[in-house]
């Protein structure tokens, strides 16, 4: 199981818009000092219904050793089911409820040269990179794609801060998404790859990364969107291997949320399918795979699955649990 986190309560220093639909929120504590943090690292932000929400912090200043604020950028999603459309309504003064920073998307800590790729509010993780990466002289390229001008979050002060280290990429004037083959075609030899955004860039760059050779210990992701329920999604078996327990999963349940309330103890982190914490054997059955750490290969090996957001096209999966 995740560790406990201990939580803090933050005021709202500052909250103001920095693109359609992004708020920038920068969170100070009332007394004491906040705990320090590490590129790409989050915060999980407590709701009202307890539930919380995962948000990368953005260190503008290179204090993250001594942070004097924790700043975030929220989206509202269109489909928010109530922690972004939270998020909008804080203003300054109110608090907030966080829990330590966690890191599951690191920036490697030698000098090796970074390609950075973020679409829409996926830069934020970035931001921290970047400015780490700048600060010690590495050599980087970071390319930050929106769909629009207006929906570009923090883009005049990353212009100011990175100059031609950034390259903008709008996918209306574009007619697309930025030619990530060629990106990966043309980036130096040893770059680490990070990416940070929606599924389909994530699934997209990883694919053309390992085409142009890279090694899969150096391309690094964060998914920036929970698995939603699929229209069609049927109930299926799951047998825990180590003691013959059979435990049915429901549509808009996962295996993980299924097999901890009837007491079983698991490994895992993001729920998103990003960090491969929760990545478990599979022994019987056919996975439907719905994750972004498996290759495509190790997808059609059938052998592996992330159980925090992967179903089964099958009756029943056994696992090795």
């Amino acid at each position: 199981m995740p560790d406990d986190l201990t939580r803090m309560t933050l005021q709202v220093k500052r909250a103001e818009a920095a693109a359609d639909r992004v708020l920038a929120l920068s969170l100070e504590p009332a007394w004491g000092h906040l705990p320090a943090y590490q590129p790409g690292a989050h915060v999980e932000v407590s709701l009202p219904d307890g539930t919380t929400r995962a948000y990368s912090l953005i260190d503008w200043e290179g204090d993250a050793d001594a942070p004097a604020a924790y700043h975030l950028g929220v989206l509202l999603e269109a489909d928010s089911t109530g922690g972004s459309a939270h998020m909008h309504t804080l203003k300054t003064g109110d608090q907030v409820s966080i829990g330590a920073p966690k890191n599951s998307f690191a920036l490697n800590d030698g000098n090796a040269p970074a390609l950075l790729i973020a679409g829409g509010i996926g830069v934020t993780p970035l931001i921290s990179m970047a400015a780490a990466l700048q600060a010690k002289g590495a050599a980087y390229r970071f390319i930050y794609a929106a769909r629009s001008p207006a929906a570009m979050a923090f883009r005049g002060e990353l212009e100011a801060r990175h100059g031609k280290a950034l390259v903008l990429h709008f996918d209306d004037q574009a007619g697309g998404p930025p030619d990530l083959a060629t990106l990966m075609q043309d980036a130096a030899p040893g770059t680490h790859l990070y990416v940070c955004g929606p599924r389909p860039m994530i699934e997209s760059a990883r694919e053309a990364a390992l085409g142009a050779g890279f090694p899969a210990d150096r391309i690094h992701f964060e998914l920036f969107e929970k698995t939603a329920p699929r229209e069609g999604d049927q109930p299926f078996e799951v047998e825990v291997a180590s003691t013959g327990q059979v435990f049915t999963i429901p549509p808009g349940k996962s295996i993980i949320e299924v097999l901890e309330a009837e007491g079983i103890d698991l490994m895992y982190d993001c729920q998103r399918g990003d960090c491969g914490i929760c990545q478990t054997e599979v022994l019987e059955g056919e996975p439907d795979h719905r994750d972004v750490v498996l290759s495509q290969a190790e997808r059609d090996g059938g052998k592996m699955m992330q159980i925090c957001v992967s179903r089964a096209k099958s009756a029943r999966l056994k696992l090795d649990l």
